[in-house]
């Protein structure tokens, strides 16, 4: 079977299972999960990559698992987004929540994160733009090989934090992910909102240095893994893996402040 063949079954399983689930069979419905397993895959290597190496790729495969399945569920063809973003989207979140509840970073290092963040957010309000590697460590009062460790040690909570509510703000328990699931619902003031983070988002992304931004670019839009893009810019894959969290941690910098600032507008 062609993989063009197999898209169109598989598109047209899907479209019968949302019509009529009670005729769906488990092997048809077995078959849809099977077209979609490389994605589980590929998503699942794309996170384990920037995990110790205790935490099983099997693990975040059958978790995975389970969010494709909650995707085929909930999934409304009548709106105007394509299954396999919305499929991306549910087995991301659900790789994500089992690691959540393994809870395997250490609270020592969210701390250290939090405070890198904090001290993103104090600086560049002070300079009224983006500060420097260099401006960062002055201010922690660390040296540059110091400033580097510590990226390197924050590094897994890149992973989880864009998601956590208590990333951004601790009013209505905030968080990307919620944000996005409530764009879906036709609000104008939810809108408004998913609105003013793409604005931020995109300003904070141009507002990068050039290598983190290239980062970004290759391997989220690109989907290179970081071995690859290490390749395309003659640097080692940890170095890579260094320039994503500096570029996560700047951008995290960034919402924080933009949602601490529409707490205090709503004081």
């Amino acid at each position: 079977m062609s993989k063009a063949t197999g898209g169109a079954n598989a598109s047209v399983l899907l479209q019968k299972y949302k019509e009529e689930p009670t005729k769906v069979t488990a092997k048809q419905k077995d078959a849809l999960i099977m077209e979609y397993a490389p994605l589980i895959k590929f998503i699942a290597q794309k996170i384990a990559v920037r995990l110790p190496s205790h935490i099983e790729l099997d693990d975040l495969i059958s978790s995975g698992v389970i969010g494709l399945m909650d995707a085929i569920e909930k999934y409304d063809p009548k709106r105007d987004n394509k299954f396999k973003t919305y499929a991306e989207f549910r087995i991301r979140g659900a790789i994500l929540d089992e690691l959540r509840a393994q809870d395997w970073v250490p609270r020592s290092v969210r701390d250290k994160a939090k405070m890198l963040d904090k001290t993103m957010v104090e600086l560049e309000s002070a300079l009224g733009r983006t500060a420097t590697d260099e401006e960062v460590a002055a201010k922690l009062g660390c040296s540059m090989d110091e400033f580097y460790d510590l990226i390197n040690q924050v590094r897994p909570v890149s992973v989880l934090s864009i998601d956590e509510a208590s990333t951004f703000s601790n009013v209505d328990k905030m968080s990307i992910i919620n944000l996005l699931e409530s764009c879906k619902l036709n609000n104008p003031f939810n809108q408004l909102k998913i609105k003013s983070v793409k604005q931020i988002v995109t300003k904070s992304i141009g507002e990068l240095p050039e290598r983190q931004r290239l980062v970004l670019s290759l391997y989220y839009y690109e989907d290179l893994n970081l071995k690859d893009i290490g390749k395309i810019l003659r640097v080692t894959e940890s170095r890579v893996s260094q320039l994503h969290a500096q570029a996560i941690s700047r951008l995290r910098a960034k919402l924080t402040m933009h949602f601490e600032e529409q707490e205090l507008e709503a004081v």
